[in-house]
Protein backbone atom coordinates (compact mmCIF):
# COMPACT_ATOMS: atom_id res chain seq x y z
CA UNK A 1 0.00 0.00 0.00
CA UNK A 2 1.19 3.42 -1.07
CA UNK A 3 2.31 5.55 1.70
CA UNK A 4 -0.02 8.94 1.92
CA UNK A 5 0.63 12.02 4.11
CA UNK A 6 -1.98 12.47 6.39
CA UNK A 7 -4.76 14.78 5.66
CA UNK A 8 -6.44 16.09 8.86
CA UNK A 9 -9.83 16.14 7.73
CA UNK A 10 -10.33 13.16 5.94
CA UNK A 11 -8.54 10.98 7.59
CA UNK A 12 -9.70 7.95 10.59
CA UNK A 13 -7.41 7.88 13.64
CA UNK A 14 -4.93 10.14 12.78
CA UNK A 15 -2.59 8.65 15.73
CA UNK A 16 -2.16 5.52 14.72
CA UNK A 17 1.77 4.62 15.03
CA UNK A 18 1.37 2.52 11.38
CA UNK A 19 0.06 5.40 9.69
CA UNK A 20 2.79 7.93 11.34
CA UNK A 21 5.62 5.49 10.21
CA UNK A 22 4.25 5.46 6.67
CA UNK A 23 5.14 8.89 6.28
CA UNK A 24 8.15 8.98 7.74
CA UNK A 25 9.16 6.02 5.20
CA UNK A 26 7.76 8.25 2.29
CA UNK A 27 9.34 11.18 3.78
CA UNK A 28 13.01 9.67 3.10
CA UNK A 29 12.38 9.71 -0.05
CA UNK A 30 11.52 13.32 -0.70
CA UNK A 31 14.55 13.83 1.88
CA UNK A 32 16.87 11.77 -0.43
CA UNK A 33 15.84 12.81 -3.95
CA UNK A 34 16.08 16.93 -2.72
CA UNK A 35 19.75 16.26 -1.37
CA UNK A 36 20.62 14.86 -4.66
CA UNK A 37 18.87 17.43 -6.71
CA UNK A 38 21.01 20.46 -4.60
CA UNK A 39 23.92 17.90 -4.64
CA UNK A 40 24.32 19.45 -8.26
CA UNK A 41 25.00 22.40 -7.30
CA UNK A 42 28.64 23.77 -5.62
CA UNK A 43 28.29 24.50 -1.71
CA UNK A 44 27.99 28.47 -2.63
CA UNK A 45 28.33 29.58 1.30
CA UNK A 46 27.39 33.03 0.46
CA UNK A 47 23.62 31.62 0.55
CA UNK A 48 24.18 31.18 4.20
CA UNK A 49 26.63 34.31 5.16
CA UNK A 50 24.42 36.99 6.51
CA UNK A 51 25.31 40.55 5.40
CA UNK A 52 26.54 39.02 1.89
CA UNK A 53 24.00 40.27 -1.07
CA UNK A 54 24.06 44.21 -0.80
CA UNK A 55 20.88 43.55 -2.31
CA UNK A 56 19.31 42.76 0.49
CA UNK A 57 20.68 45.35 2.42
CA UNK A 58 19.49 47.97 0.20
CA UNK A 59 15.43 46.77 0.83
CA UNK A 60 16.68 46.53 4.75
CA UNK A 61 16.95 42.75 4.95
CA UNK A 62 20.13 42.34 7.49
CA UNK A 63 19.81 37.93 7.23
CA UNK A 64 21.25 35.54 5.10
CA UNK A 65 19.91 34.98 1.17
CA UNK A 66 18.44 31.73 2.65
CA UNK A 67 16.66 33.67 5.36
CA UNK A 68 15.34 36.06 3.17
CA UNK A 69 14.42 32.89 0.56
CA UNK A 70 12.59 31.02 3.64
CA UNK A 71 10.78 34.51 4.95
CA UNK A 72 9.23 35.66 1.18
CA UNK A 73 8.06 31.51 0.53
CA UNK A 74 6.60 31.21 4.44
CA UNK A 75 5.08 34.66 3.88
CA UNK A 76 3.09 33.52 1.03
CA UNK A 77 2.46 29.94 2.49
CA UNK A 78 1.02 31.31 5.62
CA UNK A 79 -1.42 33.31 3.26
CA UNK A 80 -2.73 30.04 2.72
CA UNK A 81 -2.73 28.71 5.97
CA UNK A 82 -0.10 26.12 5.44
CA UNK A 83 1.23 26.70 8.98
CA UNK A 84 -2.36 26.53 11.02
CA UNK A 85 -1.79 22.54 9.83
CA UNK A 86 -0.73 20.41 13.28
CA UNK A 87 2.73 18.99 10.88
CA UNK A 88 3.70 22.32 9.38
CA UNK A 89 6.47 24.63 11.48
CA UNK A 90 8.00 27.62 9.59
CA UNK A 91 11.54 28.69 9.66
CA UNK A 92 10.15 31.98 10.01
CA UNK A 93 9.10 33.54 13.35
CA UNK A 94 5.75 33.32 13.66
CA UNK A 95 5.24 37.00 14.54
CA UNK A 96 6.85 38.03 11.25
CA UNK A 97 4.63 36.18 9.23
CA UNK A 98 0.77 37.33 7.87
CA UNK A 99 -1.83 35.86 9.05
CA UNK A 100 -3.83 33.77 6.81
CA UNK A 101 -5.98 34.75 3.91
CA UNK A 102 -8.37 31.71 4.15
CA UNK A 103 -11.14 30.45 6.89
CA UNK A 104 -9.53 28.19 9.21
CA UNK A 105 -9.74 24.71 8.84
CA UNK A 106 -11.31 23.29 12.08
CA UNK A 107 -8.06 20.12 12.59
CA UNK A 108 -8.67 18.13 15.44
CA UNK A 109 -6.78 18.87 18.37
CA UNK A 110 -4.09 15.68 18.54
CA UNK A 111 -1.37 17.14 20.20
CA UNK A 112 -0.97 18.88 23.55
CA UNK A 113 -0.67 22.31 23.28
CA UNK A 114 3.35 22.32 22.94
CA UNK A 115 6.07 25.73 22.03
CA UNK A 116 8.51 22.59 20.73
CA UNK A 117 10.25 23.48 17.11
CA UNK A 118 13.40 22.41 16.29
CA UNK A 119 13.71 24.87 13.44
CA UNK A 120 16.49 26.72 14.28
CA UNK A 121 18.75 24.33 14.87
CA UNK A 122 17.50 22.46 11.65
CA UNK A 123 18.81 25.21 9.79
CA UNK A 124 22.18 25.61 11.33
CA UNK A 125 23.00 22.03 11.29
CA UNK A 126 22.18 21.74 7.58
CA UNK A 127 23.74 25.10 6.29
CA UNK A 128 27.04 24.54 8.47
CA UNK A 129 27.58 20.42 8.35
CA UNK A 130 25.15 19.03 4.95
CA UNK A 131 25.31 21.56 2.64
CA UNK A 132 29.56 21.14 2.22
CA UNK A 133 29.36 17.45 3.00
CA UNK A 134 27.30 16.73 0.32
CA UNK A 135 28.00 19.57 -3.01
CA UNK A 136 31.77 18.27 -2.47
CA UNK A 137 31.80 16.75 -5.87
CA UNK A 138 30.08 19.51 -7.53
CA UNK A 139 32.15 21.96 -5.67
CA UNK A 140 36.07 19.88 -6.39
CA UNK A 141 34.16 19.99 -10.12
CA UNK A 142 33.72 23.62 -10.16
CA UNK A 143 37.33 24.03 -9.01
CA UNK A 144 38.68 22.06 -11.66
CA UNK A 145 36.87 24.12 -14.40
CA UNK A 146 38.18 27.53 -12.58
CA UNK A 147 41.78 26.28 -12.52
CA UNK A 148 41.12 25.36 -16.15
CA UNK A 149 40.08 28.57 -17.02
CA UNK A 150 43.23 30.46 -15.14
CA UNK A 151 41.36 31.14 -11.63
CA UNK A 152 43.35 29.32 -8.82
CA UNK A 153 42.78 30.14 -5.02
CA UNK A 154 40.56 30.69 -3.37
CA UNK A 155 37.99 32.19 -6.46
CA UNK A 156 38.49 28.52 -7.66
CA UNK A 157 36.28 27.32 -4.99
CA UNK A 158 32.89 26.95 -3.56
CA UNK A 159 30.77 29.26 -5.39
CA UNK A 160 28.95 28.83 -8.86
CA UNK A 161 26.30 31.58 -8.77
CA UNK A 162 23.77 29.54 -8.57
CA UNK A 163 22.06 30.85 -5.52
CA UNK A 164 18.37 31.09 -7.14
CA UNK A 165 18.12 26.98 -7.45
CA UNK A 166 20.61 26.24 -4.42
CA UNK A 167 17.97 28.43 -1.99
CA UNK A 168 14.86 26.21 -3.57
CA UNK A 169 16.73 23.49 -2.99
CA UNK A 170 17.87 24.19 0.17
CA UNK A 171 13.70 25.10 1.32
CA UNK A 172 12.59 21.82 -0.11
CA UNK A 173 15.53 19.69 1.88
CA UNK A 174 14.61 22.02 5.63
CA UNK A 175 11.00 21.54 5.05
CA UNK A 176 11.37 17.89 4.57
CA UNK A 177 13.77 17.53 7.04
CA UNK A 178 11.30 19.74 9.78
CA UNK A 179 8.40 17.97 9.15
CA UNK A 180 10.04 14.38 9.93
CA UNK A 181 11.99 15.60 13.04
CA UNK A 182 8.16 17.55 14.36
CA UNK A 183 6.63 14.30 13.51
CA UNK A 184 8.44 12.69 16.86
CA UNK A 185 5.62 14.74 18.97
CA UNK A 186 2.80 12.33 16.76
CA UNK A 187 5.33 9.33 17.83
CA UNK A 188 5.47 10.20 21.31
CA UNK A 189 1.21 11.23 21.54
CA UNK A 190 0.85 7.60 20.21
CA UNK A 191 2.80 5.82 23.03
CA UNK A 192 2.10 8.46 25.68
CA UNK A 193 -1.75 7.33 25.32
CA UNK A 194 -0.79 3.51 24.99
CA UNK A 195 0.39 3.45 28.06
CA UNK A 196 0.57 6.80 30.46
CA UNK A 197 1.69 4.85 33.67
CA UNK A 198 4.96 4.63 32.53
CA UNK A 199 6.05 7.93 31.04
CA UNK A 200 4.20 9.86 33.75
CA UNK A 201 6.27 9.53 36.85
CA UNK A 202 9.43 10.57 34.68
CA UNK A 203 7.45 13.77 33.35
CA UNK A 204 6.92 14.74 36.65
CA UNK A 205 10.03 14.37 38.00
CA UNK A 206 11.34 15.12 35.22
CA UNK A 207 13.77 12.36 33.71
CA UNK A 208 14.85 12.93 30.29
CA UNK A 209 16.95 9.79 30.04
CA UNK A 210 13.83 7.34 31.56
CA UNK A 211 12.03 9.20 29.02
CA UNK A 212 14.14 9.03 26.19
CA UNK A 213 14.66 4.51 26.59
CA UNK A 214 10.78 4.45 26.65
CA UNK A 215 10.61 5.94 23.15
CA UNK A 216 13.58 4.65 21.68
CA UNK A 217 13.63 0.85 19.59
CA UNK A 218 17.23 0.11 18.64
CA UNK A 219 15.85 -2.14 16.20
CA UNK A 220 13.53 -0.09 14.47
CA UNK A 221 16.03 2.44 13.97
CA UNK A 222 18.74 -0.25 12.74
CA UNK A 223 15.98 -1.48 10.09
CA UNK A 224 15.55 2.01 9.07
CA UNK A 225 19.15 2.86 8.56
CA UNK A 226 19.39 -0.25 6.62
CA UNK A 227 16.16 0.61 4.18
CA UNK A 228 17.54 3.93 4.04
CA UNK A 229 21.23 2.93 2.63
CA UNK A 230 19.55 0.80 -0.18
CA UNK A 231 17.03 3.61 -1.27
CA UNK A 232 19.78 6.20 -1.26
CA UNK A 233 22.04 3.56 -2.89
CA UNK A 234 19.40 2.96 -5.93
CA UNK A 235 18.37 6.91 -5.97
CA UNK A 236 21.72 7.80 -6.33
CA UNK A 237 22.31 5.67 -9.73
CA UNK A 238 21.56 6.91 -13.60
CA UNK A 239 19.28 4.58 -15.32
CA UNK A 240 19.33 4.11 -18.94
CA UNK A 241 16.12 4.44 -21.11
CA UNK A 242 15.28 0.61 -20.46
CA UNK A 243 15.77 1.56 -16.88
CA UNK A 244 18.66 -0.82 -16.26
CA UNK A 245 21.49 1.11 -13.64
CA UNK A 246 24.35 2.78 -16.17
CA UNK A 247 26.72 2.64 -13.44
CA UNK A 248 29.25 5.14 -12.85
CA UNK A 249 29.73 7.80 -9.69
CA UNK A 250 26.76 8.30 -7.69
CA UNK A 251 25.00 11.06 -7.53
CA UNK A 252 25.34 11.91 -4.25
CA UNK A 253 27.52 10.85 -1.16
CA UNK A 254 25.41 7.73 0.27
CA UNK A 255 27.26 7.66 3.25
CA UNK A 256 26.93 11.27 3.76
CA UNK A 257 23.01 10.56 3.67
CA UNK A 258 22.97 7.60 6.00
CA UNK A 259 25.29 9.63 8.33
CA UNK A 260 23.00 12.18 8.32
CA UNK A 261 19.99 10.58 9.44
CA UNK A 262 22.20 8.17 12.11
CA UNK A 263 24.10 11.21 13.59
CA UNK A 264 21.34 14.08 13.15
CA UNK A 265 17.76 13.61 12.27
CA UNK A 266 17.40 10.56 14.53
CA UNK A 267 18.87 11.95 17.72
CA UNK A 268 17.18 15.47 17.20
CA UNK A 269 13.47 13.79 16.30
CA UNK A 270 14.31 11.63 20.09
CA UNK A 271 15.10 15.05 21.60
CA UNK A 272 11.88 16.89 19.99
CA UNK A 273 9.78 13.67 21.53
CA UNK A 274 11.45 14.34 25.27
CA UNK A 275 10.85 17.91 25.16
CA UNK A 276 7.03 17.54 23.99
CA UNK A 277 6.71 14.13 26.56
CA UNK A 278 8.02 17.27 29.23
CA UNK A 279 5.28 19.48 28.48
CA UNK A 280 2.84 16.89 27.93
CA UNK A 281 0.85 17.14 31.51
CA UNK A 282 1.41 21.17 31.64
CA UNK A 283 -2.12 22.07 32.32
CA UNK A 284 -3.27 18.62 32.92
CA UNK A 285 -5.20 18.17 36.43
CA UNK A 286 -4.38 15.78 39.08
CA UNK A 287 -7.51 14.21 38.59
CA UNK A 288 -7.50 13.57 35.09
CA UNK A 289 -3.19 12.14 35.78
CA UNK A 290 -4.99 9.84 38.39
CA UNK A 291 -7.45 8.67 35.67
CA UNK A 292 -3.92 8.09 33.10
CA UNK A 293 -2.37 6.27 35.62
CA UNK A 294 -5.02 3.60 35.70
CA UNK A 295 -4.99 3.01 32.28
CA UNK A 296 -4.01 -0.12 31.14
CA UNK A 297 -1.70 -0.65 28.06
Amino acid sequence: MAHQQINFTLSGNLLDLEKIRGILTRLEDTIIFSLIERAQFAHNPRLYQKGSFPELKEIGFEGSMLDWFLKETEAFHAKARRFTSPDEYPFTPVADLPPPLLKPIPYPQLLHPNKVNANRSILSFYTRSIVPRITRQATLTLAALKRANGIVGDEEYEDDGNYGSAGVLDMEVLQAISKRVHYGKFVSEVKFLENPAAFIPHILKPNRDALGDLITKPEVEKRLLQRLRKKALVYAQDFAPDGEPKGGEAKIDVDGVVELYENYIIPLTKEVEVDYLLVRLEGVSQTEIDELLKKKP
